[in-house]
């Protein structure tokens, strides 16, 4: 079973940065080949996904990050995956949460599945103007 631990959140004012980490367990080399993703949920919003990696080496992000958010493999401990959080704004409080799943694969492509199976705890990280 794989397990996800995010850390890194907090609290900082605007313009701030953090950076979040997502520690997996339970299987062998899961980012390398896994579909990994960051999402995050703000009271009263659904949540929405951040980026993904796909398999350690795709990426892709949402509209709203606009170059501020890059998703990536610990070079050292391949075994995490970092949210690193720059210019933040106070629109993006919310819950950070990790997840994983088996990527599914088509005509030599893997993608990221509709549902990712497992789940962190979630880690907050809070934006103050």
């Amino acid at each position: 079973q794989v397990k996800l631990v995010e850390s890194g959140g907090g609290s900082v004012q605007s313009g701030g940065s953090l950076r979040l980490s997502c520690e997996a367990s339970g299987d062998t080399d899961i980012i390398s080949t896994y579909c990994m993703a960051w999402f995050r949920q703000a009271p009263g919003n659904e949540r929405e996904e951040v980026a993904h990696l796909i398999r350690a080496r795709r990426t892709s992000y949402a509209d709203f990050v606009l170059g501020r958010f890059v998703i990536s493999q610990d070079n050292a401990n391949k075994n995490t995956m970092y949210l690193q959080l720059k210019y933040l704004r106070p629109e993006d409080t919310a819950m950070y949460y990790c997840a994983a799943a088996i990527c599914e694969y088509d005509r030599g492509l893997y993608y990221p599945p509709k549902e990712f199976k497992f789940w962190g705890q979630g880690t907050q990280v809070t934006v103050s103007s």
